[in-house]
């Protein structure tokens, strides 16, 4: 895939929920095979501009297009929709898996309901995907019998068996306890280091410095600042950048 098209144009994009206007005129590009994260105090707007992304929710205005399908239209057909969910698959803070399937279960519903794909294919791609984020034996566990660890992993794999072209990635680490944060870290390293394409709302400073190629600092609904993530974390321009970088270094030692 051309590296150097985009995945994603966003111009101008706004987001209001009734009177609170949440996104106030955010623009950028996040091009195939780049990992992207997004930072930014509580209330800035990061969660809601990547769930615009995926159209969990809908822009009030501006310019958005994922994967060439325009998103800025009001209404999109069912078909568009499923091909943008099909394309652009989602992790969220809490795993969503369905407690009364098994783990083999939960991989397969999406390409079977989704992609029309039949058992045997679905389960095997199910069984590939959970070995490659280490959890082949749990095949036939159930999500409680799962560590919260385990069932972000298990979450991850659920959302690569739609071979999606573009993950994004919703504070994937923020509802895990602290000892459980790295074997979910390395699971997302390992697909930037394969090209996957990745956009991840993140209050991991350290893995967003090491594993992003850009980044986009989020505040008061607008994007402050956004570059190369090693300098723009190292050297940062704005004096809010350089306050919040400040407050999470204090948090994390």
């Amino acid at each position: 895939m051309n590296s150097a098209e985009p995945a994603i144009i966003f111009q101008d994009v706004k987001k209001s929920f009734g009177p609170l206007q949440v996104l106030k005129g955010m623009s950028g590009q996040i091009h195939f095979g780049e990992v992207v994260s997004i930072i930014g105090p509580s209330g800035c707007g990061k969660s809601t501009l990547l769930r615009c992304f995926n159209r969990l929710e809908a822009i009030s205005g501006g310019r958005l297009i994922v994967d060439n399908i325009d998103l800025s239209a009001p209404k999109m057909s069912t078909k568009q929709l499923r091909q943008l969910r099909a394309n652009v698959g989602m992790v969220f803070q809490q795993f969503n898996l369905f407690p009364h399937m098994t783990v083999l279960d939960n991989l397969t519903i999406a390409p079977r309901k989704v992609l029309q794909h039949d058992d045997k294919e679905s389960a095997r791609m199910a069984r590939f995907y959970l070995d490659k984020v280490g959890l082949a034996e749990k095949a036939n566990a159930y999500p409680d019998q799962l560590s919260g660890g385990q069932k972000q992993r298990v979450a991850i794999a659920r959302a690569l068996c739609m071979k999606p072209k573009v993950m994004l990635f919703d504070e994937p680490t923020s509802a895990l306890d602290p000892e459980l944060v790295g074997e979910v870290l390395e699971v997302m390293k390992q697909l930037a280091g394969e090209g996957m394409t990745m956009v991840i709302v993140t209050h991991e400073m350290q893995f967003a410095r090491e594993v992003a190629d850009r980044v986009f600092f989020l505040n008061q609904g607008y994007i402050e600042e956004q570059g190369n993530a090693r300098e723009v974390l190292t050297s940062p321009s704005s004096d809010r950048l350089r306050a919040f970088l400040s407050r999470m270094n204090a948090i994390n030692v």
